[in-house]
């Protein structure tokens, strides 16, 4: 009954159409973006009287209003309402129906899904209880946009939540093993498996611990990264306490999931780090990937003082300034960081690969905290493998290949008025990470001249005529040029 019944409900909410484009053209660009920021509010304004199944179902699952019964049953009409409330999506009392979990549209650039997480906070009107299954939020999907999508065999998704990342990984690879140390998390995972016509090889345990000897083509992973005061008294949810001090969960997990990882696979994971006094979150990183054998690129995306990490996640159970324990979560949170003596926290993506053959893995630290393209996933795939091609050609290879300009570059020139050469000349990414490059006069003649028939050794034999010099003087600033413009993937192969 439970997979009749379940199916019959994906059909509704696609019929209904329950959708991320119907609903927030339902709701309209003010509502639909203060319910992003979680303020319910315009939201309701607009759905006030609305009985349009869409409409219903934000009232009932998003807002966690009660709802008329007869309305959902005419917004889901193939599962009956015996049938709802025996998945545990909702209760009804006289006349009445209130939603037991949140259900959500969810989707990418070529598939809507549905979700099912526990109530939120603005439903619930009061702060989480500590087994929390989270729904869609901010690091989730941060994680699916930068996540790298090669076709895969085996993919894992570690610390799986309500299964967002396993929806992602399902679209390309064959297939999928999802783990969470809640056993609450996971049965939500299965409901969405089964909800969504999908299916995953779920696995309760804590970390690397339920794939021991395993290996996989892909990890993507939004571990429970957030920095937690061990005191008591600070509450330790589920889906965001590892239950160990300061960053370690993210430290010990880029330590050891490259035991996991195929020959050539690949990891993506989210996570805080912390910097101390006179430090730099440079040396910190690597500190972790010293002796892992893993190609490396992190990226770091944002930066907080001790005191705005301590309001974000004070504020994120649902405590607010003003309300009965904040002050006291924040104290903890302040008194811990000083206590290790910790200047600020940055955040930012991990990007890990085992390489295919014994080379030297390859090691990139760069901090990017302006807007990217989004998904930026297919760009942080392009990087990994052009810095891959980089560490396995030797410099001839790279002089003798015929480079081409990625669409997206532009060039810039600046200079003084009437001054006859420019000052200054970068190369504009429009996609991807955003990066812009300062060129010197052979880097600026390559890029204008790589149409996928040049290589940059005929350039450089055009510049030794040109400046009747060696062509071999150029040699080195070339390489250094050609280096910096494939790894951005300014430059790309023909």
């Amino acid at each position: 009954m439970t997979g009749s019944a379940l199916s019959a409900l994906r059909a509704d909410l696609a019929r209904a159409p329950y959708t991320v484009e119907a609903v927030e053209e339902l709701l309209g660009p003010v509502a639909a973006a203060a319910l992003h920021r979680e303020q319910p509010l315009p939201a309701r304004r607009v759905l006030t009287g609305r009985e349009e199944p869409a409409a219903v179902l934000v009232r009932c699952f998003v807002l966690g209003e009660a709802v008329p019964e007869q309305a959902l049953v005419a917004a889901l009409p193939s599962v009956p309402l015996p049938d709802l409330v025996g998945l545990g999506l909702v209760r009804a009392a006289a006349g009445e129906v209130r939603a037991r979990v949140d259900l959500r549209p969810y989707g990418d650039e070529a598939r809507t899904w549905w979700v099912v997480s526990d109530l939120s906070e603005l439903a619930l009107g009061g702060p989480l209880p500590t087994d929390h299954v989270l729904g869609i939020g901010g690091a989730s999907t941060t994680l699916a946009s930068w996540a790298p999508r090669p076709r895969v065999g085996r993919a894992l998704d570690l610390g799986t939540g309500c299964g967002v990342q396993a929806l992602h990984l399902s679209g390309h690879a064959d297939h999928v093993v999802a783990t969470d140390v809640s056993a609450r998390a996971l049965r939500t995972a299965r409901l969405n498996a089964e909800l969504n016509g999908l299916d995953w090889e779920l696995r309760r345990g804590s970390l690397l611990e339920p794939v021991a000897g395993e290996r996989f083509d892909l990890v993507v992973s939004n571990p429970p990264f957030v920095i937690t005061p061990r005191v008591a008294g600070v509450p330790r949810y589920e889906y965001r306490d590892g239950g160990a001090a300061g960053d370690t969960v993210v430290a010990d997990l880029v330590r050891g999931v490259g035991a996991h990882l195929a020959p050539g696979g690949l990891a993506q994971l989210l996570g805080n780090w912390e910097v101390p006094r006179d430090g730099d979150w440079r040396e910190v990183v690597s500190g972790w990937l010293d002796g892992t054998g893993l190609d490396a690129w992190v990226v770091q995306r944002e930066v907080q003082d001790p005191a705005g990490y301590a309001e974000t996640w004070a504020r994120d159970g649902g405590h607010r300034p003003g309300t009965p324990g904040f002050e006291e979560l924040y104290e903890a949170w302040l008194a811990d960081f000083e206590a290790r003596g910790v200047a600020e926290v940055g955040f930012g993506i991990i990007t890990l690969q085992r390489p295919a053959t014994g080379r030297r893995p390859w090691r990139e630290l760069a901090e990017v905290t302006g807007p990217v393209a989004a998904p930026v996933g297919p760009a942080v795939l392009r990087g990994v493998r052009a810095r891959t091609l980089l560490a396995e050609a030797d410099e001839d290879t790279l002089l003798d290949t015929a480079w081409r300009v990625a669409e997206d570059v532009t060039e810039e020139r600046i200079g003084r008025p009437g001054a006859p050469d420019p000052a200054v000349i970068q190369a504009r990414q429009g996609g991807g990470l955003g990066t812009t490059v300062q060129l010197d006069t052979v880097g600026a003649a390559l890029l204008s001249v790589s149409d996928g028939e040049i290589t940059p050794r005929q350039v450089l034999a055009g510049l030794a005529a040109l400046q009747a010099t060696g062509a071999e003087e150029g040699r080195a600033p070339a390489l250094a040029a050609l280096r910096t413009l494939v790894a951005e993937g300014m430059l790309l192969p023909p």
